[in-house]
């Protein structure tokens, strides 16, 4: 049985307030508060890298969980803003961290859906290959390619990296698990030739609405589960606006559906492991977790926690 055991996470102290721009991008409080509901975004120091922001995650990991550098089997870096194109970011952390050398190391270049993605491939991974134990982590800077004079994107995206522990002792283990791309509308979140951030907000938030409370009910139902079964809906950190429309067309309880990222910003894949980490001492039995943005793409997965004796 393979599955969740621990997270760690980094957010670095660095902080752009979204209050002392209403004045440049012609905002209140009102849309801070109600709309994106993100009043400060994190930001990584200009010292920090990608590889710079996994190492910390995993430290903070390491100091939750009960586990030696020396039994990590495999260790993925989900990124798309990595050090450089080549190596692998995930190579780079393997060195700073010393890793096995009989370590198995990757990098999947995802966003948004990019923790779910991660999930299903490493437990799918180490499944297939008696592993006992890797990690996955999820580390997306977007301040290395935010424009701050772009109020689309500069109002949401913060900086920070989450590190997981997958384990054989798990505390959630993932049943089926429902994907979905539209390449078509790819260019709708996408850097641009300038090497910048562009992000049509509108067509985004469309995308979201429509097809994620879709699938969240599709993955209920590849899981024999119903919809008020579920404990928690642990959806990725656009904005709160985003949030609260899917757990509007779901018919969700408010109090089932969590937003968190008021001081800090969407952290793209690190949102749901931020979540999750809270739920890990929790009662919650049954998690829906849902990753949805660039690609543009999606994924949602069903959290059962191992009951033991």
């Amino acid at each position: 049985m393979i599955g969740i055991e621990d997270i760690g996470y980094y957010i670095p102290a660095g902080r752009v307030s979204n209050y002392e721009r209403k004045v440049k991008f012609t905002i209140d409080d009102n849309f801070i508060e109600n709309k994106i509901g993100i009043r400060r975004i994190s930001v990584k120091g200009a010292e920090e890298d990608t590889s710079d922001l996994c190492v910390k995650a995993f430290e903070a990991l390491e100091a939750r969980a009960n586990f030696s550098r020396a039994e990590i089997e495999a260790l993925v870096v989900v990124t798309q803003n990595p050090d450089k194109n080549i190596p692998h970011t995930s190579a780079i952390v393997h060195d700073k961290l010393d890793l096995p050398e009989g370590c198995a190391c990757f990098d999947i270049s995802l966003g948004c859906s990019g923790f779910v993605y991660g999930l299903a491939t490493l437990e799918a991974l180490m499944s297939a290959n008696g592993m006992r134990k890797a990690i996955l982590l999820t580390a997306d800077p977007y301040s290395k390619v935010v424009n701050p004079d772009d109020k689309n994107t500069a109002l949401l995206f913060g900086d920070a990296a989450a590190a997981t522990l997958v384990s054989d002792n798990p505390v959630f283990v993932s049943g089926a698990t429902t994907f979905g791309t539209i390449g078509k509308d790819h260019a709708k979140l996408a850097v641009n030739d300038q090497g910048q951030l562009f992000m049509n907000g509108r067509a985004v938030f469309n995308f979201a609405a429509k097809y994620i409370p879709k699938d969240i009910r599709l993955m209920a139902q590849k899981n024999q589960v119903t919809i008020e079964q579920i404990d928690r809906f642990l959806l990725h950190q656009g904005s709160k606006i985003i949030v609260e429309t899917i757990a509007e067309k779901l018919g969700l309880d408010p109090g089932k559906v969590p937003f968190n990222v008021g001081d800090f910003g969407n952290t793209i894949g690190s949102s749901i492991p931020l979540l999750l980490q809270e739920e890990l001492a929790g009662s919650a039995n049954l998690i829906a977790i849902s990753g949805f943005g660039v690609g543009l793409s999606w994924a949602s997965s069903l959290l059962r926690r191992v009951q033991r004796p």
